[in-house]
């Protein structure tokens, strides 16, 4: 099973937002302006997330564009505050009109190896998204501890631990989720989402999971996910498998192998090349086809409002 955040009350909201402080408040004020109206969501929506890399300390900030190779000069390396990020993600989240019924985050939710200091401040800041009436659902990075999340969710029930994947099943397509926090999948979880597929071939398939299925075509090299090919194969076999999401390599990028659309989400949080953008993607289905828009954090960002189609079938179908 995943692990799934589902919505919650305006009073304990509330409650965690006193706890928390000034992050949550600054979100609390924007629910509250956008419930000034009553908002419905909207069971053919999704907001995407990924490498949200939360850290305990609100204040943290971090170069992305500093590492072993990078071509950034010393003097020109960008910074972002994560927490910032996934708060402004928050906030345009719950003013989306309809709002989404469900947000994915695709792994690494945390900064460091997923402490339990690190999984608090994410919780918190994630609660005006539930209490917006969103369901989060949260696949395994490689920068994740499931152990130390299981530990704060008190309503996850002790056989819902393991590998975290499982079906959402929505009007127009299937969504599964898969775990590749240990930068594999293996031949158990491979198995078991050919199952998924082969029992669901009446509706289109699209796949999520933290890992890259080989290695990065973009700014950062970065080496794919160990079985990605034997996954790539299994998907290329299957027609209604449509696309296969994923995050690791803090870049916007699209590929399409046939029928198969390879969607890289950018990360929330920090970026690997000068001048990337950082955001999230809204996802909106119709029997067709799934429209994905970029929302970058930096509104005027050149890739600001990008989108990209996955067709599902021919309308004259």
């Amino acid at each position: 099973m995943p692990i799934i955040l589902p919505p919650i009350t305006r009073r304990q909201f509330i409650q965690g937002s006193l706890a928390l402080g000034s992050t949550a408040i600054m979100t609390s004020r924007a629910l509250a302006a956008a419930e000034s109206e009553r908002v419905e969501v909207d069971q053919n929506r999704v907001a995407l997330l990924a490498d949200t890399h939360i850290s305990a300390d609100p204040n943290r900030v971090y170069p992305g564009t500093k590492w072993p190779g990078s071509p950034v000069k010393e003097s020109e390396h960008e910074s972002v505050n994560m927490t910032k990020c996934l708060v402004q993600t928050a906030k345009s989240v719950i003013a989306l009109n309809p709002r989404p019924a469900q947000l994915i985050v695709n792994g690494d939710c945390t900064f460091g190896r997923g402490s339990e200091a690190e999984y608090k401040q994410f919780l918190k800041l994630v609660e005006p998204i539930r209490a917006a009436g969103i369901t989060i659902h949260v696949t395994i990075g490689n920068h994740d501890n499931r152990e130390n999340l299981w530990k704060l969710i008190p309503f996850l029930k002790k056989e819902q631990m393991g590998l975290q994947a499982d079906v959402i099943e929505l009007p127009h397509a299937n969504l599964i989720l898969l775990d590749s926090g240990n930068g594999s999948l293996g031949d158990k979880q491979l198995n078991w989402v050919a199952k998924q597929l082969d029992e669901r071939a009446d509706k289109p398939a699209l796949i999520f999971s933290h890992y890259n299925p080989y290695n990065n075509r973009g700014v950062r090299p970065i080496k794919g996910m160990r079985d990605g090919p034997s996954l790539l194969k299994l998907l290329a076999e299957r027609k209604h498998a449509k696309a296969y999401f994923y995050g690791h390599t803090h870049e916007w990028q699209h590929d399409q192998r046939d029928h198969l659309h390879l969607i890289n989400q950018p990360a929330v949080s920090y970026y690997f090349g000068k001048g990337l953008a950082h955001g999230w993607v809204d996802m909106k289905l119709t029997e067709t086809l799934a429209d994905l828009e970029l929302h970058c954090i930096n509104r005027k960002h050149t890739q600001h409002g990008n989108r990209r189609e996955i067709i599902f079938k021919d309308k004259k179908t």
